[in-house]
């Protein structure tokens, strides 16, 4: 799934982010249309450009559509390439394996492939990702994604993290320090509970 300017940001969003707790971001953090002042709990400093704010929790640069020239295109386009990804992860047909397991997978190896559940998908202990380094994993979903407590993507076999794509349609909730792989394509949510982790993008 190609994710175009979009994949140059860590966590990418149309409605805000919010943070409560301990949070550390590696990489950008963007959103767009909505303005900077939804982007709370991350005590941005403002760039003397400002096309750009940084933050103790972030790596990288915090950048929102209300900051000055080029930011607000650099942001229109990010979000436009990251609902065309969404898009095309949807829209791929002929799954490999439908319904698998009704959408309960813990314990469980996916090898690579396109996945498609119409109902929610959850995992609460671990989940194996296996196959090689060039494998892909398209996971649909038309349901909820909900990630259990302590509950751990593995990836074997030189399984990559960027190569594994989550569609999302309704939310995501990784509950308390339950870990992820991969790229999550959320279209309404998506939460992590205290100590929970992603190694990928989230968007």
């Amino acid at each position: 799934v190609d994710l175009g300017t979009a994949g140059d940001f860590a966590i990418l969003t149309k409605t805000g982010v919010t943070t409560t707790g301990v949070t550390s971001v590696d990489g950008d953090m963007g959103t767009s249309p909505i303005a900077a002042a939804a982007i709370t709990g991350f005590s941005l400093i403002m760039d003397s450009t400002n096309t750009f704010s940084k933050s103790p929790l972030v790596t990288g640069k915090v950048k929102a559509a209300s900051y000055t020239s080029p930011t607000p295109s650099t942001m229109t386009t990010a979000i436009s390439d990251m609902e065309t990804a969404y898009t095309n992860a949807a829209g791929r047909v002929n799954p490999d394996y439908l319904d698998l397991f009704a959408g309960t997978i813990e314990g469980k190896t996916l090898e690579s492939g396109l996945y498609k559940w119409g109902s929610n998908v959850g995992f609460t202990s671990s989940l194996t990702f296996h196959g090689g380094a060039d494998k892909v994993w398209i996971l649909q979903m038309t349901g909820d994604l909900i990630v259990g407590s302590g509950a751990k993507v593995i990836l074997s076999g030189g399984a990559k993290a960027d190569n594994i794509f989550w569609q999302v349609a309704g939310s995501t909730t990784l509950h308390t320090t339950a870990h992820m792989e991969g790229t999550i394509l959320c279209a309404t949510a998506i939460v992590f509970q205290t100590g929970s982790s992603l190694n990928g993008k989230a968007l």
